[in-house]
């Protein structure tokens, strides 16, 4: 019994860190501008990588995404559709854990596909802007999720000791 209690007080709290880390990093990207609208970069995306080293990233990224647009002011649209592509970009970033240096396409993917018709939907322009936002947003993507997030899980396989004291032993087993 108490151990399960002590896995799911180090599940939560992983799960808490994740997300008051992805809310502070959107409100350092806000800071520059670069936490919403068609060019958007957000360092807290490079994150989205996490699930594929515990499951209290899918959690965590979830909550803290929600949290972030609401304190950057975003719409109801993207409060809503922009938590839920962060949810499905942790979830199949999970999904795909084996192959960690492409674990940040869903979140791409996802963001690509979601963000766009939420900037439209929040009065961001018509339906016609859908490709320029699709591509302003997946490229802002990149560089967060692929380039830092990459480096994120480079540095987590050159250090492994690291992975263990921050996910607190809650680490995911690859198979």
């Amino acid at each position: 019994m108490k151990t399960n209690n002590n896995i799911s007080i180090k599940y939560v709290s992983v799960a808490g860190m994740i997300a008051a880390l992805y809310v502070a990093l959107t409100a350092l990207s806000a800071l520059f501008g670069l936490s919403s609208g068609a060019i958007q970069v957000r360092i807290s995306e490079a994150l989205c990588v996490l699930p594929i080293y515990t499951t209290a990233a899918i959690p965590g990224l979830t909550i803290g995404c929600l949290i972030a647009n609401i304190i950057v002011g975003g719409t109801v649209f993207d409060i809503i559709f922009g938590t839920l592509a962060t949810l499905i970009g942790a979830l199949l970033a999970y999904a795909i854990r084996r192959f960690k240096y492409f674990a940040f396409i869903p979140t791409v993917l996802a963001n690509m596909i979601i963000v766009p018709a939420v900037i439209i939907l929040s009065g961001g322009g018509g339906w016609l802007m859908f490709p320029y936002f699709a591509l302003t947003v997946g490229l802002g993507e990149i560089i967060a999720c692929g380039v830092l997030g990459d480096l994120l899980v480079w540095y987590f396989e050159k250090h492994p000791s690291v992975q263990t004291v921050i996910f607190n032993g809650i680490k995911v087993k690859n198979k």
